[in-house]
């Protein structure tokens, strides 16, 4: 049944980490922190994100290759470009990152099975984690992906009348 869908277990190739470390990290870290703008003040409160103000951040998904660095400023989540070290990184797997956006996984069983790695200032990162349990996403399920009823909403909003 979709509604019980589970991620399956999965690791991607050694060749996508060796590739993905040689493309541009900007694409990524642009999505990232414009999805991150995008929920503050919607889904992430600002207030206990004051103690991330001039806090540098850094993703590494692993099995892709990918290392995302970013900031926040107080008002918004920007890319870093220098390479200074962050002063908390995140690392772990792709699907354990979809995962923890699933809510399939919580942040704790992941850093405890060693399958989420956390490096840096242990606070910030409580705090991070914290304000992160706190947010309500909304559910995602692969039904709501699929092409037909990904469409199907699209032709609703777009009918649908606006008011002046």
């Amino acid at each position: 049944m979709i509604e019980n869908f589970k991620l399956p277990d999965f690791t991607l190739p050694a060749p996508f980490a060796r590739l993905g470390d040689k493309l541009p990290q900007l694409p990524p870290t642009l999505a990232l922190v414009t999805a991150l703008n995008l929920a503050l003040g919607r889904l992430i409160p600002r207030e206990p994100l004051e103690m991330l103000k001039g806090k540098r951040f850094t993703i590494r998904v692993k099995d892709a290759g990918m290392t995302l660095r970013f900031g926040y400023n107080g008002r918004s989540f920007h890319p870093v470009f220098d390479p200074r070290p962050a002063d908390l990184t995140l690392s772990a797997r792709a699907r354990d990152f979809l995962a923890l956006l699933a809510r399939e996984e919580d942040p704790d069983t992941l850093f405890f099975n060693r399958r989420l790695l956390m490096e840096g200032d242990t606070d910030l990162g409580l705090l991070v984690k914290n304000t992160l349990d706190g947010v309500e996403l909304p559910r995602i399920t692969p039904a709501r992906l699929a092409p037909g009823e990904f469409f199907a909403r699209l032709r609703q909003r777009l009918s649908a009348p606006r008011g002046i």
